[in-house]
């Protein structure tokens, strides 16, 4: 039987107020799961969706906790009353190659409100199955509601994309959700030194308390120049035999085209004739292109990759992120700083867009 939902909507035109719409959300598909929400991570890269044009409104929000409520007759591996989570990812390969489609939602104006696969900024949500992933019925409601996207996204950058090892050297750029999880993920890994790197002395400080050993403020000094002189690679030279200085792995998990260019510069040069380069890891979604010194990263054997939510399969990795949570490794009680009602949803956007979310903010409906 349909569901009552009350949904976040952007409207189609920019600059206008978020609304919380009554709507009915229709039967499942023949491979949707309708959900009842516990609570939903707020993600900055949502806001890249508020400020941007778009064609129609829109229905955001693409991490939570919930249980379902229904399913379509062509799923199989879920049914009505398990706890899960709802994620941007599918949750594995077999589901990956089933193709996908945006989300659409007839709102009781006439209005057709659209997601590129899941949303979440909800109290009730319909999904493909490919984006909800069973989990143990005693998780933590309102914290592991961001694991399926800023611990996947940050965390999955370190443990997958990059594969950090112990006593590699390390730095993250940007210290919020996603940041503060790959931090998280470095130091359970057993690399050093991890350096933060942020604007604000707060969050700094605040990175320490994940396992961040060094912190460095780019609005006070020179990010890159900082870095070098805390990583100097004693005894090795590059092809112009100056000494090594840099990172082994560099993290921009905010997708700024200046901090998308400083990571490249973050990284050390490889020994000529022994070793390759450092490697920059694009984390943040990036909103312009950049320009990349060329002979840097070619004389020095760098790489620079991407991580698309942490290279991460979320049928294998959320249960993970789940014990990580449960063993201390991962602090998410304390990364979940504030909390705010469905209502309440237009203060959380402008709370984060203005910089007052020392970690990840979520909604709570249950």
């Amino acid at each position: 039987m349909p569901t009552e939902a009350r949904v976040v909507v952007v409207p189609q035109e920019q600059g206008q107020a978020l609304e919380v719409v009554d709507v009915t959300l229709p039967d499942p598909g023949p491979n949707q799961v309708v959900v009842r929400q516990f609570a939903s991570g707020i993600c900055h890269s949502q806001l890249h969706t508020i400020h941007n044009p778009r064609q129609a409104p829109a229905i955001l929000g693409h991490e939570s906790t919930g249980e379902v409520e229904a399913v379509g007759e062509s799923v199989t591996d879920l049914k009505p009353g398990d706890t899960v989570m709802v994620t941007w990812v599918p949750k594995n390969q077999h589901q990956a190659r089933r193709q996908g489609g945006p989300t659409a939602l007839e709102l009781p104006d006439g209005r057709t409100a659209t997601s590129i696969n899941v949303f979440t900024w909800a109290t009730h949500t319909i999904a493909d199955e490919m984006y909800v992933v069973k989990v143990p019925d005693d998780i933590d409601r309102e914290s592991d509601s961001i694991i399926g996207c800023a611990v996947i996204t940050g965390a999955g950058a370190v443990l997958h994309t990059a594969q950090v090892q112990a006593g590699d050297s390390v730095a993250i750029i940007g210290v919020g959700g996603v940041g503060l999880s790959a931090v998280a993920a470095a130091a359970h890994l057993g690399a050093d030194p991890i350096i933060a790197v942020d604007l604000d002395n707060t969050k700094l400080e605040f990175a320490k308390k994940f396992g961040a050993t060094h912190g460095v403020n780019a609005s006070d000094v020179d990010a890159v120049a900082a870095i070098k002189e805390l990583t100097p690679v004693e005894g090795q030279f590059d092809i112009l035999r100056q000494p090594v200085s840099g990172v082994d792995y560099a993290f921009d998990c905010i997708g700024h085209a200046s901090t998308m260019k400083q990571i490249s510069e973050m990284v050390r040069s490889g020994e000529f004739g022994q070793t390759k380069g450092g490697t920059a890891v694009l984390v943040g979604v990036p909103q312009t292109p950049i320009e990349l010194d060329s002979r840097h990263m070619f004389m020095g054997e760098r790489a620079y990759i991407c991580s698309l939510g942490g290279s991460c399969e979320p049928g294998e990795d959320l249960p993970r992120f789940i014990e990580w949570h449960r063993d201390g490794i991962l602090d998410l009680d304390s990364l979940v700083t504030q909390r705010y009602s469905i209502d309440d949803i237009g203060v959380a956007v402008e709370d984060l867009e203005n910089g007052r979310v020392a970690g990840r903010s979520i909604l709570v409906f249950d």
